[in-house]
């Protein structure tokens, strides 16, 4: 039995269509799942469109079923009846996560897991968290894009997009400031996020690359607490994505928007390709519908 086809299908496409057929609309269906109604067609046109038929007669109000909607629903229901069935044997997960991801996204899907389902937070750079995953000792990271990931046996879909900011201390020049430029940064001692030593790929780096500077960084540090420490004593001016120092102490520094950085953090979901309990699926699930 070749099962290969079955990666290219997502179980919130089916869990979408399904709701659209009971709930007797794309608006009703939305509010059901929790969802925007945007996400639901997104999802039912996605399956139209990798099974090659249309589920739904849309020039009717409400949308009815075309016949091959009518065939697949069953199915359908049946997929999900039995994931249901399997999820509710529980389990664990391992979660990985940079510190400033698991500081805002850990603790809403905690609370959103029914309580058979136990989650461990594993936190630490991105680097890392890669060689953790692929060596099987957590079963998900949730870790920028950059530095980009080598290991073919991981995939990935990009949860959310955030900003590069400058971040000053109270008492600079710059901290009143509506925005600055990645030239007026490069003039200034910069500390920025990432490892002491290796590969500079972080967004901070790139965007300066991009606009053909080549500052050097007084600091580097993978913990946005330390940064803003630094800051605020005065030892330089930070470069980081926007979540990072959102969700950290903020006393004493000012964040200022970056106005040319054509460079922003992209903040993905990794997993193995080959490992999708039912514990996983769900807590899959519950990080989509807070970042989706």
């Amino acid at each position: 039995m070749d099962l290969t086809a079955a990666y290219g299908f997502r179980m919130d496409w089916l869990v979408s269509f399904v709701a659209v057929a009971h709930h007797g609309g794309f608006s009703a269906a939305a509010k059901a799942v929790f969802r925007g109604q945007s996400r639901i067609s997104e999802h039912v046109a996605d399956l139209e469109k990798t099974l090659g038929v249309q589920l739904f007669d849309r020039t009717a109000h409400p949308a009815r079923l075309t016949p091959e909607g009518r065939a697949l629903l069953p199915q359908a229901e049946e997929i999900l009846h039995r994931l249901s069935t399997l999820a509710s044997a529980g389990g664990e997960v391992r979660f990985g996560a940079y510190p400033s991801a698991a500081a805002w996204l850990f603790p809403q899907v905690v609370r959103r897991l029914p309580a058979n389902i136990t989650l461990h937070l594993v936190e630490g750079p991105s680097i890392d968290l890669e060689s953790a995953l692929v060596r099987g000792d957590i079963d998900l990271a949730v870790r920028p894009v950059h530095p980009l990931v080598a290991d073919e046996s991981l995939d990935h879909e990009v949860l959310w997009r955030e900003p590069l900011v400058a971040v000053f201390s109270e008492s600079h020049q710059l901290a009143q400031a509506e925005s600055v430029t990645l030239e007026q940064l490069a003039g200034l001692p910069l500390i920025s996020i990432g490892e002491s030593s290796g590969p500079r790929q972080f967004e901070s780096h790139l965007a300066f690359a991009k606009a053909g500077l080549n500052p050097e960084s007084a600091f580097r540090t993978n913990q946005p607490q330390t940064l803003l420490s630094l800051v605020r004593h005065g030892l330089g001016v930070g470069v980081t994505n926007e979540l990072a120092v959102t969700t950290a102490n903020l006393t004493g520094v000012r964040l200022v928007p970056i106005t040319d950085a054509d460079v922003e953090r992209q903040v993905a979901l990794f997993r193995r390709r080959d490992h999708r309990s039912p514990a996983l699926i769900q807590v899959v699930d519950a990080i989509r519908t807070i970042t989706g």
